[in-house]
């Protein structure tokens, strides 16, 4: 990526505005200063417009910054191929790039970090190779019964297979950024309350919004309102819309006998790892948002 075409693409300025700009700010100069002693080289650019692309300076470096470092973690684990390395240089956002990076990210132990460790990845393989002349998936797990590794029956090595599955789901970079892009637009902000008494926070015991309308001061009184206790949060969205994406996705057309607990392992991989993830990201960027609207609201005030 060139950082300078790209801001000057983006903020409609000259090339030559953002190269100089950008150099002044590598130097040190503030942005008052540039915007006063420097209009010169900056042609004219008036201090709200220098700090826009100041702040969008700052985020396509960290970006490119993080590129390199998830494109040298996964080549150090052996796992860079020549896609994935492309999917990374063309990523635009760090959203993008942590999807990327998901699947070969260190993690603490989970479910189906255990279940990998008891040698059941093979079978959550074949599972999702969805053959329509497969066994039985219950047949299929007698083979990785095995008591010394952990996994004392049938049903607890079909349960660990699922486990990987779910996670593998959940870390897809695809399917995360459809199902983010989906709840940005369609999901709702659902505040309850959680005691129950009379506070400044009444309004919203039993209130919902749009996620994509909320206005910024409400977000942050909903946010003031969860840390004092006063207020439970959540994103609501149509679950079965979610879940059509995620089996359009994933399961293959026709019938095979993996197909029942293909959609049991997805609905655990969206209901217990992949819907709290985007939740809690969706609800960061709102928060981020309604905080800087405010900043700039004090900003225009003073």
């Amino acid at each position: 990526m060139n950082i300078n075409e790209t801001i000057a693409k983006e903020l409609n300025l000259n090339l030559w505005q953002v190269e100089n700009t950008v150099n002044l700010i590598g130097e040190g100069a503030t942005i008052p200063f540039i915007a006063r002693y420097r209009k010169e080289i900056t042609g004219s650019l008036d201090d709200n417009a220098l700090r826009d692309l100041s702040t969008r300076l700052a985020y396509l470096q960290n970006l490119e910054k993080r590129k390199a470092e998830v494109s040298g973690s996964i080549e150090e684990q052996g796992k860079l191929t020549p896609e994935l390395q492309n999917a990374i240089n063309s990523a635009a956002t760090l959203a993008e790039v942590e999807d990327l990076y998901r699947p070969y990210k260190p993690k603490r132990k989970t479910r189906a970090s255990v279940a990998r460790e008891r040698g059941l990845e093979p079978l959550a393989h074949v599972l999702l190779a969805q053959e329509k002349d497969m066994p039985d998936p219950l047949v299929l797990a007698a083979a990785y019964v095995d008591e010394e590794k952990g996994v004392p029956d049938v049903q607890a090595a079909l349960d660990g297979a699922k486990d990987i599955i779910a996670e593998d789901i959940s870390d897809n970079a695809e399917i995360r950024k459809k199902l983010r892009d989906y709840l940005s637009r369609d999901c709702t902000i659902q505040t309850r309350a959680a005691k129950n008494e009379d506070s400044v926070y009444s309004m919203y015991y039993d209130y919902q919004e749009p996620y994509a309308k909320i206005p910024g001061h409400r977000v942050l009184a909903i946010n003031r309102g969860e840390r004092e206790g006063m207020l439970k949060v959540n994103l609501v969205a149509d679950k079965d819309a979610c879940m059509g994406m995620i089996y359009d996705r994933f399961l293959k057309k026709g019938d095979s006998p993996a197909r029942q607990t293909l959609v049991e392992a997805m609905d655990d991989g969206f209901a217990r790892l992949l819907f709290p993830s985007l939740e809690n990201e969706l609800r960061g960027l709102l928060s981020d948002m309604a905080a800087d609207s405010a900043i700039n609201v004090f900003k225009a005030n003073l």
